[in-house]
């Protein structure tokens, strides 16, 4: 890249200092402070298609993409039109309107389990809902989830979380009573032997998973194993739950469980959904969904579920995303991980890149991550390093080896190229 100009960061710093004073930890969520890569973050003043702007006019080419959201980038002139049309109407009812109907067949159309849905504002909200459907339908209480799987800050599923947790090198979140950590079963992702006798040591009400798991970075799972969670749920009278809220949208129009060809009786989506916005949901087919009240007797409510302007973001993102969108953000997808892979064997730097359509992850790790204990394995401090090296060089990679990259529509070839060039130049300094 040759001669660069240093990034200034005097405004961001001067946030810094009063966010820290202001809000534990200085962040609203636990990632964004950058603690895992040893910096403090940067304080954005907008976004403009597969960039960041920071508030000391520092450009960056983000491959964050709000943790997964704007699959089709920053301010897209589609999303920005329905929401300020739908903002000029009135910003929120608490009443039913005609996007959250529209958007529901949208994911109807598109998810092959989702026969009837219930929109919510988080993904943590749409877990913890699906759990308790699952628990209503089985009359049980266990559940089964995977080391490394992130549901949102659900209670009983922060045991050996990944994500932000993993990040932060907590296995647990203290609060947590011994009762509903008591009703959680946590085993290997990919071990089949594991997952079996999770299934029989006692009665389970779910198996949670996501069908690609991305919040220890991407590791997919071996040839099969969806299929064999599929199997030994039914066998055991529990309800398959995917947690497809990175995938869903993302890897296909259906998630992973449609060309995976696997379907699990409950599914929970996110992120892509509201296009930016807070929206998420969880569905399934009638005869479950239709237990959830008012129809039925499982609760759950919200204020600004289904709020208007989510329902308009995710539904203008929905409907960009035709053959053509997916096959140009695999392709994308595919130039970024090749290019990384390159620059890494290149410079000597033992790194596997593992990837998918709009997912990626750069493992500091010669060996392949087939689960918790292989990303925990890997070099964290090379990986810290050279986060920094591509700040500098104004490239925003994921804060922690275990989060993904998540490459939008709006990222070019030049944005790879880009992107690649800086990652020779931080290998090098490794």
């Amino acid at each position: 890249m040759g001669e660069r100009t240093p990034l200034t960061a005097s405004r961001s710093a001067e946030l810094w200092r009063s966010a820290v004073r202001l809000i534990p930890g200085g962040v609203n969520s636990p990632v964004r402070a950058m603690n895992a890569i040893g910096r403090e973050p940067i304080f954005v003043e907008r976004g403009e298609g597969a960039e960041l702007v920071d508030v000391d006019g520092n450009r960056y080419v983000d491959w964050v993409m709000s943790w997964g959201p704007l699959i089709a980038g920053h301010a897209h002139p589609d999303v920005i039109a329905a929401v300020t049309e739908a903002a000029a109407r009135g910003t929120s009812y608490g009443a039913p309107t005609p996007g959250e109907v529209e958007l529901a067949g949208e994911v109807t159309r598109r998810v092959p389990s989702a026969e009837m849905v219930r929109m919510t504002s988080s993904g943590t909200e749409a877990a913890m809902s699906a759990l308790r459907l699952a628990r209503a339908a089985t009359g049980r209480d266990a559940v089964v989830k995977f080391a490394g799987a992130y549901h949102g800050h659900v209670d009983g599923l922060l045991a050996e979380a990944g994500s932000g947790l993993a990040t932060q090198g907590i296995p647990a979140s203290p609060g947590v009573t011994a009762a509903q950590a008591a009703d959680t079963i946590v085993v290997p992702w990919n071990d089949r032997d594991a997952v079996a006798a999770a299934l029989r040591a006692r009665p389970v009400a779910a198996l949670i998973c996501e069908p690609f798991p991305a919040n220890m970075g991407l590791v997919k799972p071996e040839p099969g194993f969806l299929s064999f969670l599929r199997e030994v749920a039914s066998e055991a009278g529990a309800l398959l739950i995917f947690d497809e809220v990175i995938t869903g949208f993302r890897v296909s129009p259906g998630g992973v469980q449609q060309p995976a060809g696997v379907t699990p009786d409950l599914t929970i989506l996110g992120k892509v959904l509201g296009g930016g916005l807070p929206a998420a949901a969880y569905a399934g087919p009638a005869e479950l969904m239709e237990q959830v009240a008012p129809a039925g007797d499982v609760y759950q409510a919200g204020t600004l579920s289904g709020n208007p302007l989510a329902m308009a973001a995710g539904l203008a993102t929905l409907r960009m995303l035709d053959p053509a969108a997916y096959e140009r953000l695999g392709r994308t997808s595919e130039q970024l991980a090749e290019g990384l892979g390159r620059a890494a064997a290149d410079a000597g730097v033992p790194a596997t890149v593992q990837s998918t359509t709009g997912l990626l992850t750069l493992f500091f790790s010669s060996d392949p991550v087939h689960d918790l204990d292989g990303a925990k394995a890997c070099d964290l401090d090379a990986h810290a390093a050279f986060c920094r090296a591509m700040l500098d060089r104004g490239v925003y990679p994921p804060p922690s080896q275990f989060e993904a990259w998540f490459p939008s529509l709006a990222h070019e070839d030049a944005h790879v190229e880009r992107t690649v060039e800086a990652a020779r130049e931080a290998f090098a300094e490794l």
